[in-house]
């Protein structure tokens, strides 16, 4: 007789999760700016004990050019425990990773090797657009009952965008997931809070306005996404929508709190059109419906015109330009990035409405330009871009390219990519990793980042 078990990377809670086995590889996502070779999934070795610890020692290259990889996902985490969920016995086995630009899917077995991942499905993006009628693959998300994967346009390339699902077997497009999508244009991030039946979505714009760069008009014109959207998980329909104002620009990653009674999370909003500040905003239940407050404000610092790219001069400003925020697994730190000042900030949010700032580095920056302790590489552009924090929350490893056509935007110079990594103190307070700094190789700039096992943007959980 077979007995079937979990696979033993699932977690029950949040509170189990932080006591995971410590992550030797991670998985970063590559791609070519100029769309001349194919994107990658980088496999990059974390173990400090090993030989070619902070080296690539594998690679896997996508079968077509221009796919833009960007975020990807587990096949199945540590949901598939929850009580509804039909599939406790599926293994986080294999990468699902989308191209925003090309709509293609790619299915990455990590199995066999987890050093040399092999491309065992592609579906094409006619599939996902005959079948969801989307386009612009975004985000992944292991959900109890499939795979969801949210876009950023329809099959055309016009709004709105949304979600579908994929069957955790078969990796099958089985359709749209909204019934009823309620006055939702835009579409950016999306995740959920399991224990009280809501999906969140965030907002960015339509392929046109940001597939070469972003638009300086539609910008000042406060015609990107600037609302949150709230639906109920298990009907698919659209509960509620809060509009941050005019001023609020970018609207975009968002952080529930991992302990599903927990009715609260981070979003960050990248701009503002009145002084270029960045803003995180928590959202909260207040009464029967959601609400949501500024906790955080980062400022602009003045800059000499001579130092800013154009699209910046007139201002005579570096904006923050907060691009990922990251959440610990016992919610209590929560990691801003600030690709054009170049902080990566910490923040202690226990009380997720008032924020202390306990810890902040500075690498790169529009301006700064500032060094990796390990001096030989001299002074870096780019800034902390996408971040991603180990289960135990000791480190937390960061990349430092945005998008292919934004990034010339705000670095016009061209930008070299790299990877490095924060130690995090018991009680706050982060400090690079001196000895850890990947020297991104040519022709490739590298993005989000997923730690072997699972991380604390890859899993959710039903149980406190």
């Amino acid at each position: 007789m077979t007995t079937w078990r979990p696979d033993p990377s699932f977690y029950p809670s949040p509170r189990m999760a932080a006591k995971a086995p410590k992550e030797t590889l991670a998985y970063v996502a590559a791609f070519d700016p100029d769309r001349l070779r194919p994107d990658a999934i980088a496999v990059v070795d974390v173990d400090p004990a090993s030989s070619s610890y902070s080296k690539i020692v594998g690679q896997v290259d996508m079968p077509n050019v221009g796919d833009e990889l960007h975020h990807f996902g587990w096949n199945a985490c540590s949901s598939c425990l929850c009580p509804n969920a039909p599939h406790p016995h599926v293994e986080r086995r294999y990468l699902v990773v989308p191209g925003l630009r090309s709509s293609r899917l790619h299915i990455i077995d990590t199995k066999p090797d987890p050093r040399k991942p092999q491309i065992v499905r592609v579906i094409e993006p006619e599939e996902v657009a005959e079948r969801a009628n989307y386009s612009r693959l975004h985000t992944i998300h292991c959900g109890p009952e499939g795979i969801y994967v949210n876009a950023l346009a329809d099959r055309d390339g016009k709004a709105p965008g949304g979600i579908f699902l994929l069957d955790h077997d078969s990796f099958d497009v089985l359709g749209q997931w909204e019934m009823d999508r309620g006055p939702q244009k835009l579409a950016y991030d999306f995740w959920w809070h399991l224990g009280h039946d809501t999906m969140i979505t965030s907002e960015w714009g339509t392929p046109d306005t940001f597939e070469n760069g972003l638009v300086p008009e539609v910008l000042l014109g406060s015609n990107y996404g600037r609302r949150l959207h709230f639906w109920d998980l298990h009907t698919r329909k659209h509960l509620q929508e809060i509009d941050f104002g005019e001023e609020h620009q970018l609207v975009f990653e968002l952080r529930p709190a991992h302990d599903p009674t927990r009715a609260y999370g981070f979003v960050g909003c990248v701009i503002s059109l009145k002084d270029l500040s960045a803003s995180i905003w928590t959202w909260y239940r207040d009464g029967n419906q959601w609400a949501v407050k500024k906790v955080i404000e980062i400022p602009a610092e003045p800059a000499d015109p001579d130092l800013l790219p154009p699209v910046l001069k007139g201002f005579k400003a570096v904006a923050p330009l907060v691009t990922d925020i990251d959440l610990s697994m016992d919610d209590r730190f929560l990691y801003v990035s600030c690709w054009g000042t170049g902080d990566m900030i910490q923040y202690d949010v226990s009380d997720p409405l008032a924020p202390k700032e306990t810890g902040r580095v500075r690498i790169g920056g529009i301006v700064a330009r500032a060094a990796h302790p390990k001096a030989s590489n001299g002074p870096l552009n780019g800034g902390p871009q996408m971040v991603e924090i180990s289960r135990d929350g000791k480190r937390v490893y960061f990349t430092n390219s945005l998008y292919g056509a934004i990034d010339p935007q705000f670095y016009p110079e061209g930008l070299d990519g790299w990877m490095v990594k924060l130690d995090v103190g018991d009680d706050g307070g982060i400090a690079f990793d001196e000895t850890f700094f990947v020297d991104w190789p040519k022709g490739h700039r590298p993005h989000q980042v997923r730690l072997e096992g699972g991380d604390c943007s890859s899993d959710s959980y039903c149980y406190p």
